[in-house]
């Protein structure tokens, strides 16, 4: 297939879908300098396609979407589709002064302001499951399931290296038909946008290849849960120098980073507002389900809110450089620009206030005793109301960006109303 390349100049929205206009190739000097149109209102498209009613935006207003030159992923052509040329972007106003309802000017200015106050810089990556079609009826974790769902599998590693997304794994998972793609670290707003772009790639090639691939959070009520995993170390803004490890403290976590720790589980119930957004998300977010079993941080525990995960001296390892906390109650309906953006702050509140865990949790806790950590909201609603009362947090956002947030995720709520369990898990999956 031999076509002239169009440039596709991205926005994700605050349905984690990606929108955006494209111009031909040629244009798109003009488009890097200029940017392209948009329209304020459709920040408040939901999840199924539709405007929030009353949304705050109305009919009026114009904006721009920037391509940033920092985020060009350059697709090969395929048999199946022409090559592009995708750029993400940030959505300012007709002069190019930001936007104060941009995802991805919200998590850049949750960065900035992070190393102002610390001195320290946000490394991190999400780590992705997914449902694939095509691999029924085989074992979790199997070689088998892992050659069944080749050549996608192959194709995929190889094409997000060439984009440069930097494959770390790829993986047969445990539920039904799920593997699991992770990234090698970087710089939190790039771990952001290489999460945006890494859901569009893996959609786009299951497409191509015969295949659906699904980033709900459930396929079924009863079945196994996809999450998003987002892994977060820090290091020292001028040396690089990592600053999370420090074997003299319990668990060898930094105090910064138990402050850190201190501030996401303290903000825990509205943060899932913001980071499992979907009328799905909650069902798979409850205990003995390998989610999150509550809000506290645990030591290489799997249901904890942020775990610290292990670290290995195989090979010459170094555990300072690999030591990280990762932030287990996201999935992919969440925005990863927002997601990333409201966890760092949750962070700053702890490092500024001095917070401490309460407890670290280790794995030889009992069930009986984790009944006793404070839980998380049961759905969506909950997880809403936790937001507005938590003063703090809403401090973080533009009163248009908040409300408007509001509006979709309850109009998300209202398109499945009179739906049982099953068939919000299927419609959810539709989309995501």
């Amino acid at each position: 297939m031999t076509t002239t390349p169009l440039t596709f100049i991205a926005t994700n929205d605050l349905s984690a879908q990606t929108r955006g206009r494209s111009v031909p190739g040629a244009e798109t000097p003009a488009a890097l300098r200029r940017g392209v149109g948009w329209v304020p209102a459709n920040l408040a498209i939901g999840a199924f396609g539709h405007i929030a009613e009353d949304n705050v935006f109305g009919a009026t207003g114009d904006l721009r979407l920037m391509p940033d030159n920092e985020a060009l992923f350059n697709i090969a052509e395929s048999e199946e589709r022409p090559g592009l040329s995708y750029y993400l972007a940030d959505q300012t106003r007709p002069d190019g002064s930001p936007w104060a309802c941009c995802p991805r000017t919200f998590a850049r200015d949750a960065l900035r302001e992070f190393t102002e106050l610390t001195g320290l810089e946000v490394v991190a990556s999400f780590e992705h499951e997914f449902f694939l079609s095509g691999a029924e009826e085989t074992a979790p974790f199997s070689f088998e399931r892992f050659r069944k769902a080749e050549p996608f599998g192959s194709k995929l590693v190889e094409l997000l290296d060439e984009v440069g997304l930097r494959p770390e794994t790829w993986l047969p998972e445990y539920g039904e038909d799920q593997f699991e793609i992770t990234l090698e670290p970087t710089g939190a707003l790039a771990a952001a946008d290489r999460a945006v772009v890494l859901r569009d790639l893996v959609r786009d090639l299951a497409e191509r290849s015969g295949r659906k691939a699904s980033f709900a959070p459930l396929l079924d009520p009863d079945g196994s849960g996809s999450g998003v995993h987002i892994h977060f170390s820090l290091r020292d803004a001028q040396t690089g120098a990592p600053v999370l490890h420090d074997p003299e403290r319990p668990s060898d976590l930094a105090e910064v980073g138990a402050q850190f720790a201190a501030g996401i589980i303290t903000h825990a119930k509205p943060l899932t507002a913001l980071t499992a957004c979907s009328p799905a998300s909650y069902l798979r977010l409850s205990p003995n389900r390998w989610s999150v079993g509550g809000a506290f941080l645990g030591e290489y525990h799997r249901e904890a809110l942020v775990r610290i995960c292990p670290t290995s001296t195989l090979g010459g390892g170094r555990p300072q450089h690999q030591f990280n906390l990762e932030y287990r109650a996201a999935d992919a309906t969440a925005n990863p620009w927002l997601a990333v953006g409201a966890i760092v702050r949750a962070g700053m509140e702890g490092i500024k206030r001095g917070y401490q865990p309460e407890k670290i949790w280790h794995e030889e806790d009992s069930a009986e005793e984790l009944t006793r950590v404070p839980k998380l909201p049961t759905d969506v609603e909950d997880a809403l109301d936790a937001l507005r009362k938590d003063d703090v947090v809403m401090s973080w956002f533009h009163p248009d960006l908040i409300q408007t947030y509001v509006d979709v995720k309850r109009a998300d709520l209202e398109s499945c109303e009179g739906l049982t369990a099953k068939e919000i898990c299927r419609k959810v999956a539709n989309v995501y």
